[in-house]
């Protein structure tokens, strides 16, 4: 019983993220707030952490700030790049992909260093041993923008020769990272490559939830999904920003935040941080992930 709650309660929230859940008005450009996007990533739905990063950078700043979350990394960076939104935290594979026309602002340091990894997940009490037992099993991507739900488990698999469209016998997106750890928690799906970060943080808030995966298989390093601006923000406005998220640690109020975000602290980082990613993406047949 309690499984096929789980399971209803799973596609309900699915159901709900793929049809626009948690869509924030975004303020017309003729207002002076800071319009800031996130991914569903660790923040999805928590309102109360958001309003109060909101006010603290709103005491800083002496402006508004307003938070827009959208379900899939796609809409994001379509309202940062029509200047729909000022900057907006991403991941480094739509960075490396529009990287023309986004500028870094600051780099999130997890467990002191500005580097993630992709974890590939299966069931903790799953036979699965390597990556390719997984072969004709059911897989879950996480958002066809994603570096490490997407893009390096593809890398990965074609550097075995493997045919990622092929290799699994069913895949199907979940749109968020939560929600592909909680899809292999509840045997809806038997592997999952997902954000290092994500796991662990959920490991540290909902330990019951991990525990019912097993890490398969790590990834090398790559650049941690970095804070970005768009054509929208004015250059004072830029580093104005960059200032106060690079200082946070320093304020006690910041450093609140910080650990609730389970970060160390922002840093400057240059965008050759993200070459590695940019290189796998580039193996990548065109418009692939696009």
């Amino acid at each position: 019983m309690r499984a096929a709650c789980s399971r209803r309660s799973f596609l309900s929230g699915l159901l709900a993220t793929a049809f626009g859940a948690s869509v924030s008005a975004i303020p017309d450009e003729s207002t002076e707030a800071l319009r800031f996007g996130l991914t569903p990533v660790v923040l999805d739905d928590r309102i109360a952490f958001l309003d109060a990063w909101a006010d603290w950078i709103e005491s800083q700043l002496g402006r508004p700030v307003v938070f827009v979350q959208r379900s899939r990394y796609r809409e994001i960076l379509d309202l940062l790049l029509q200047g729909r939104l000022d900057l907006a935290w991403i991941c480094g594979y739509p960075f490396v992909r529009n990287r023309s026309r986004l500028e870094l602002i600051a780099v999130p340091r997890f467990r002191g260093r500005p580097l993630y990894q992709s974890f590939f997940i299966v069931g903790a009490d799953s036979e699965i041993q390597r990556l390719h037992d997984l072969e004709g099993r059911l897989f879950a991507w996480t958002d066809p923008d994603s570096n490490s739900g997407y893009l390096y488990p593809r890398f990965r698999l074609t550097g075995d020769g493997k045919d990622p469209d092929r290799f699994f016998r069913r895949t199907f997106f979940t749109w968020g990272h939560p929600r592909s750890v909680e899809a292999v928690a509840e045997g809806l799906a038997d592997g999952a490559a997902v954000d290092s970060y994500v796991w662990e943080t959920l490991a540290r808030g909902h330990p019951e939830l991990t525990a019912r995966t097993r890490v398969l298989e790590r990834s090398p390093d790559f650049g941690f999904p970095p804070i970005v601006a768009g054509p929208a923000l004015s250059d004072p406005d830029r580093q104005a920003i960059r200032r106060l998220l690079l200082s946070q640690v320093q304020d006690a109020a910041g450093r609140t935040l910080l650990n609730e975000l389970n970060l160390d602290s922002f840093g400057l980082e240059t965008p050759a941080l993200y070459d590695d990613i940019a290189r796998m993406a580039g193996r990548l047949p065109e418009g692939e992930g696009a």
